[in-house]
């Protein structure tokens, strides 16, 4: 017999309603209203009475005070919270999330044709999904610089800043929810806020004039080639698609943002200008110098002598995990010398766009780096589980 596995523990892993004690009743008012529940009546200045949307609205009443000046509120927050963890609305379980991780909203719907009862396509909620992704990924970038193209910069960064994202579906499959964490996904909504403006602003200005120089100035408020490309897959195959975001209210709103944002719409119409933005993005964006120090983890060359390629994880210099360097068979040789010991190598050159800023051009410099008994330990302990990796990293006699 397995034993049952063990919840993952997470802002989630609770066994019931949020801590009545640590909720704000004010925060609880404003989740409701946010996700269309309906206030009816209750005692002026003492407490509301909330109802679900929908059908069946009667089924489910919540009496939230006013305030903790309320003599019973824990014990009223108490049984709020516990019928609002019973309740069948999908909008009930919206509000808990954001009663449980203090986050911000950003909400995502297309118009596709719907499927039989309302429901969406396999394909379809996948589209959603990816561009979604997409969309929350270019905001993190942005948070990181601000530049027309990224690439592999920064990635693994905003990556990193994502993994406590929630989501949640919306009815039919067409829309989808995100509850980014104000801790520490604030600097990323705030900005993915002033970008989406900026990039409508941008494509309402070239289809009225015809000319481009509206992206250009773009590039300070967070747009970039990452962006439009995610706009670009969230509305294609659509009718239109809108972003919505709304902030936590336990964190206030964001300085130099809109208390209530007003959804950002995109149609098909916009696809030509995200497109040619794109690509100028993509085509402007510099090499950059740089001096990057790094460990070797594969090489490659064509002979036992001559030229060779080898890839770098990158250690410094950077802001990208690896890149690929085309050396000469003297650096080839100091590359493969400097792993076979245990050192990681210095080398500069020219970061290039092309490929995602993933490859070094007009390397030179190439020397080893001494480290401490430690890295040196734990690098070459990595080389011995990459062996096959090196088999050319030196030919007879090197």
């Amino acid at each position: 017999m397995r034993p049952h596995p063990t919840p993952t523990p997470g802002p989630l892993a609770h066994d019931g309603p949020p801590d009545p004690a640590q909720v704000d009743p004010r925060v609880l008012g404003a989740l409701l209203d946010r996700h269309g529940w309906r206030r009816r009546g209750g005692a002026a200045g003492r407490y509301s009475r909330w109802t679900p949307p929908g059908p069946g609205a009667g089924a489910t009443s919540l009496l939230v005070p006013e305030s903790r000046a309320f003599p019973d509120c824990e014990d009223l927050m108490g049984e709020a919270l516990t019928a609002l963890s019973r309740c069948a609305a999908p909008s009930a379980r919206e509000v808990l999330v954001g009663l449980t991780v203090p986050s911000d909203e950003v909400r995502w719907w297309r118009d596709v044709p719907q499927g039989p009862s309302g429901t969406a396509a396999w394909t379809v909620q996948e589209q959603l999904r990816s561009a979604a992704r997409q969309v929350l990924l270019a905001g993190a970038l942005a948070a990181r610089g601000r530049t027309g193209y990224h690439g592999a910069r920064h990635r693994r960064q905003a990556q990193a800043s994502l993994e406590g994202v929630l989501v949640g579906n919306a009815q039919g499959g067409r829309g989808l929810t995100a509850f980014v964490p104000v801790d520490p996904g604030r600097v990323v909504t705030a900005r993915l806020y002033h970008a989406l403006h900026a990039a409508r602003e941008a494509v309402d200005y070239q289809r009225a004039t015809g000319r481009p120089e509206a992206f250009g100035s773009a590039v300070e408020a967070g747009v970039s080639r990452e962006l439009t490309e995610a706009l670009v897959s969230l509305v294609r195959g659509t009718e239109g698609a809108r972003i919505a975001l709304a902030w936590a209210p336990a964190a206030g709103v964001p300085e130099g943002c809109a208390a209530r944002p007003e959804p950002v719409e995109f149609s098909p119409g916009d696809l030509p200008a995200l497109r040619e933005a794109g690509a100028r993005y993509l085509q402007d964006e510099p090499s950059v110098p740089v001096r990057i120090t790094g460990t070797v983890v594969r090489m490659r060359r064509s002979g036992p002598r001559g030229a060779g390629t080898v890839r770098l994880r990158v250690l410094a210099g950077a802001e990208v995990p690896y890149v690929r360097v085309a050396l000469d068979e003297e650096s080839y040789r100091t590359a493969g010398h400097a792993h076979l010991v245990g050192l990681p190598v210095r080398v500069a050159g020219r970061l290039e766009s092309r490929g995602g800023f993933r490859r070094l051009t007009d390397a030179s410099g190439v020397v080893p780096v001494q480290v401490d008994e430690a890295e040196r330990d734990r690098l070459m302990k990595s080389l011995h589980e990459n062996l096959g990796f090196f088999g050319e990293a030196c030919g007879p006699g090197d």
